[in-house]
């Protein structure tokens, strides 16, 4: 069992920068897909950015494509989600997910591993 620990979410002007971290718990996940998903009030969650567990190949949804960049460091077991740019509508929680295989996917049920969420709330 992996134990993802979320951080780094917040508020935040529009424009302006957050950086989220998931930490993972319990065993390694350098091989493991990790996705970051979000999910706003009255809205399903969606797909925001993705790494695989080998090669480190990276995917984005593509509203978020030029302004988020995921990176895992697997010397300290995390995976970051460096946020850019960010706009009102990316307000929502954000939620870090593993697969169990190194592949990456933009379906949420892709992920069998789910950490608490973190808030992101950009201001104008």
């Amino acid at each position: 069992q992996v134990r993802l620990v979320e951080s780094g979410g917040g508020t935040v002007q529009a424009g302006g920068s957050l950086r989220l971290s998931c930490a993972a718990a319990g065993r390694t996940f350098s091989r493991n897909a990790v996705g970051w998903f979000r999910q706003a009030p009255g809205k399903e969650r969606e797909f925001v950015a993705a790494v695989s567990g080998i090669g480190g190949t990276t995917t984005y949804a593509d509203d978020v494509k030029a302004r988020f960049t995921i990176s895992r460091d697997n010397a300290e077991n995390t995976v970051v989600l460096q946020m850019n740019s960010l706009r009102r509508e990316d307000s929502a929680v954000y939620y870090c997910a593993a697969a169990n295989l190194p592949v990456t996917a933009q379906f949420s049920k892709w992920y069998v591993h789910w950490g608490q969420g973190t808030q992101v709330t950009v201001s104008s």
